[in-house]
């Protein structure tokens, strides 16, 4: 009887050994999709971005179809990286093409994601957007800077509101500590470069005068 019991656990360890390792490399796929899409959005390549980004959302389905049946595995941690590698992109789409004023900002639900991911994934688009507020900058466009700036505050202000233990949100406190720090030195940098530019200004003007 032990030796029946032990040949159905191993056929069942072997089932989820065989989806596990489908899955990994379903989950590196949307991970790659991913970042071909966020370079190919710092380079204004929309298009681009969004193809990989609806090739990352039909593997992320792929993916939640095949674990079906096997939650152990579907929480592991790999599908929650690729839910949060999606979300970021796919919300740093919507804020980009639309120049920080997107009509309608990608839900979880919408993305087929978990919500804990969501907000991982939103976490992480600060870091994305600091990225842009400095090639901003470096164009002298200040007013979208300051945009986005305002843009990525009010996501920090979002993630400040769910303060719940780590073992539910998977980690956002820390994400959000990080956010924060961003949001400072990115402040930093928008209001020093203003006046830098303001400065500048005022220097050539006297020297017109002179």
């Amino acid at each position: 009887m032990l030796e029946e019991i032990s040949i159905r656990i191993r056929d069942n360890f072997e089932v989820k050994d065989k989806i596990r390792e489908e899955g990994l490399k379903i989950s590196r796929e949307i991970v790659r999709e991913c970042r071909t899409a966020s370079f190919a959005l710092h380079g204004k390549d929309f298009e681009k971005a969004g193809n990989s980004i609806e090739a990352a959302g039909r593997a992320l389905k792929k993916l939640e179809a095949r674990f079906e049946g096997h939650a152990d595995i579907y929480h592991a941690g790999f599908v929650e990286h690729a839910q949060q590698e999606y979300s970021e992109v796919a919300i740093v789409y919507s804020l980009l093409k639309d120049e920080g004023e997107p009509q309608n900002l990608p839900s979880p639900d919408e993305l087929g994601v978990e919500y804990a991911a969501y907000l991982n994934g939103l976490g992480d688009v600060v870091g994305e957007l600091r990225r842009h507020v400095l090639d901003l900058i470096r164009e002298d466009s200040f007013e979208k800077a300051e945009v986005f700036l305002g843009i990525m505050e009010n996501i920090h202000a979002v993630l400040m509101d769910f303060d719940y233990p780590d073992a539910i949100t998977r980690g956002l406190r820390r994400k959000t500590d990080v956010s924060r720090s961003l949001i400072e030195k990115t402040r930093g940098d928008v209001v020093n470069s203003i006046q830098q530019k303001k400065l500048e200004l005022a220097m050539q003007s006297l020297k017109s005068r002179l």
